[in-house]
């Protein structure tokens, strides 16, 4: 076990998988008591749970839909009920509904706007006041390198991750006064089940374009979001650090 984060209480959303279980288990074995937020898969959160306490840490799995406004203040509330405190809080849940603009239903649009966006915006306005408290607290929102460059058929991710980096910038620069740091991390293509069905289309063509000519890993991004919590970034707020292996150069 590491100290990195030693003493923190950090909540992972959408962390039964993927992207957000390699947080959740980084974060743990670098010292802090993590929270696993699931929506649905809660044998998914608790094998997360399970990987972390078996090797030492401590973690809990509470579900709550990140874009319904009252899961997200019952999560945030026994967080600090629990632990009296919420030092990181990394905003990872989210959703693809890819589909071209034209053959696009509204319900796709709004879907992925709600849960990549808002539910970012709520776990944060939660997440604030006990920050402002103890006058520390650092935030990371995951965006993607399609928050700058677009994708065929994500109008809608495209924008749900250029509005959360915009976000990020606009709450940076309100909280800095009170020593709570705000940044993103901007993942290219990440080897995990979401990414799956676009790996297969074309693995060859789509690792090529990528000039360190590898898929990342799920630890790539954990790598990157334990730093940006940790008292070796207390200097950096208002940044979108791409984890892409180059791609969108």
């Amino acid at each position: 076990m590491s100290s990195l984060l030693e003493g923190q209480a950090a909540v992972i959303t959408g962390s039964s998988r993927g992207i957000g279980a390699a947080i959740a288990t980084l974060f743990a074995a670098e010292g802090a008591t993590v929270v696993v937020n699931y929506r649905s898969d809660g044998a998914a959160a608790s094998k997360v749970v399970e990987t972390i306490t078996a090797a030492g840490g401590v973690a809990i799995a509470l579900q709550a839909d990140v874009a319904e406004e009252e899961d997200v203040h019952r999560l945030i509330d026994t967080v600090l009920q629990r632990y009296g405190r919420l030092d990181s809080l990394i905003c990872n849940a989210g959703i693809v509904r890819d589909n071209l603009a034209a053959a696009m239903p509204v319900k796709e649009f709004d879907e992925v706007l709600r849960v990549n966006l808002r539910g970012p915006f709520l776990a944060i306005r939660e997440a604030i006041p006990s920050m402002l408290r103890a006058r520390a607290g650092s935030i990371v929102n995951l965006s993607s390198v399609h928050g700058d460059s677009g994708g065929r058929g994500q109008c809608n991710y495209a924008a749900s991750k250029s509005g959360l980096q915009a976000l990020t910038r606009s709450l940076a620069l309100e909280l800095a006064p009170r020593n709570i740091r705000v940044n993103a991390i901007a993942p290219g293509l990440i080897e995990t089940d979401m990414t799956r069905s676009i790996r297969q289309l074309s693995p060859e063509d789509l690792s090529h374009g990528i000039p360190m000519r590898r898929y990342g890993q799920p630890i790539d991004v954990a790598n990157a979001a334990a730093f940006l919590c940790s008292s070796r970034a207390s200097y950096i707020t208002g940044a979108v650090l791409h984890v892409a292996g180059g791609l969108g150069l």
